[in-house]
């Protein structure tokens, strides 16, 4: 099981953005590899601080995380900030280290910093919404969409930074009350990748890029939320310069409102509606699923607001605990109109025995029978 983010880091459901973003930059220096060389479970819990000030330091994630838990999430290799690698964490966090390590830098471990501070500069995110039906949600379902990326064109190079010398920083020193101080900053000719342009082809951008039409296949687990983001590695806009690395297609989950079923987390329901005559007798009926129609049968003299609760047949869990139940809601239909012969046998049994109502001790009143659905 996932340890809470808000334990990882040590801090409260309350905290902050500026103590969430300390509190991360305290483990992050405690656990850095360039502090611990060669130590597996170091180089562990440095990617899972990450993974939890990913989360926690994005206002969205977080809400999401703050109702749904590590569910939000996990979602079979999408989501918000899991399965990070070093390249991830140092492109996307490695300022606020400042200048723990190096005047900024890093030793070039998993390869987020070359030699000599050089950043590896990651393409920007794309965006995108994904509409899926109940029935999807409920079986899982791999998609396959088209999206425009920027890519390097082909025969496009590049050179040093002649500002950085191919560092990627820029080194100052000030003259301070406490003697000179030496600090780096990113370089702002080739934003810390350390290469400029130097050749592209006709139809290339100033940066050496093509807007392309790509095909995008992607898995999306059974289970998922309206409103939930997963994210497919990778499949993001490129960025220039040789030792770049592409950013994330960010897909958006919208779910179309059902016909027949209604969504309450992991359980459905069904209104049923029949006649009087039906109710009397009893009768077989075919009802919606998301896994197609099945017959129930419902009993003589079954009451209206009766639930059935059909096991198993709701959604399935994102954290494989078993699929949620289908609920489905009895309703005996009142006729607004009636002929002669109706309402003359109607009138009879005004008073006859049998349509007096007796309900019974059993029988549970309205809001106990809420009350046995949320509980």
């Amino acid at each position: 099981m996932k340890k809470d983010f808000y334990e990882i880091l040590g801090i409260s459901k309350n905290a902050t953005p500026e103590e969430i973003k300390k509190a991360y930059r305290k483990k992050a220096i405690e656990f850095h590899p360039d502090k611990n060389p060669g130590d597996k479970e170091a180089e562990e819990n440095f990617k899972v601080a990450a993974e939890a000030y990913e989360v926690l330091s994005d206002p969205d994630k977080k809400a999401r995380y703050d109702q749904y838990g590590h569910q939000a999430f996990e979602n079979g290799g999408f989501g918000g900030g899991h399965h990070m690698n070093m390249d991830d964490i140092f492109s996307q966090f490695g300022d606020i280290f400042g200048g723990a390590f190096g005047g900024g830098g890093f030793s070039g471990f998993g390869g987020g910093f070359g030699g000599g501070g050089q950043r590896r500069v990651k393409g920007s995110n794309l965006r995108i919404k994904v509409k899926l039906t109940l029935e999807e949600i409920a079986n899982g379902v791999e998609k396959k969409v088209k999206v425009k990326r920027k890519v390097q064109a082909k025969g496009v190079t590049y050179r040093t930074c002649p500002t950085c010398n191919g560092s990627g920083q820029i080194m100052k020193v000030a003259n301070t009350i406490l003697g000179r101080m030496q600090t780096a900053t990113t370089c702002h000719v080739c934003s810390g990748s350390g290469q400029i342009l130097d050749q592209k082809p006709a139809g290339a951008d100033a940066q050496g890029m093509l807007l392309e039409d790509d095909t995008v296949s992607i898995k999306i687990p059974a289970g998922v939320v309206d409103g939930m983001q997963l994210k497919v590695a990778g499949k993001g806009n490129e960025a220039p310069g040789t030792n770049s690395i592409p950013g994330d297609l960010i897909v958006a989950i919208e779910e179309i409102e059902h016909e027949f079923l209604k969504r309450e987390g992991e359980n459905l329901h069904y209104d049923l509606y029949i006649s009087f005559a039906e109710a009397a007798l009893g009768v077989s009926k075919e009802i919606e699923t998301v896994s197609g129609k099945v017959r129930i049968k419902l009993e003589d003299g079954i009451q209206s607001g009766k639930i059935l609760r059909l096991k198993g047949k709701g959604i399935p869990s994102l954290n494989s605990y078993g699929n949620g139940d289908l609920l489905v809601h009895v309703n005996v239909w009142t006729p607004k109109t009636l002929n002669k012969e109706q309402k003359q046998f109607f009138e009879k049994m005004l008073t006859d025995e049998n349509f007096i109502p007796k309900p019974e001790k059993s029988d549970k009143s309205f809001f106990e029978k809420v009350k046995d659905m949320f509980s």
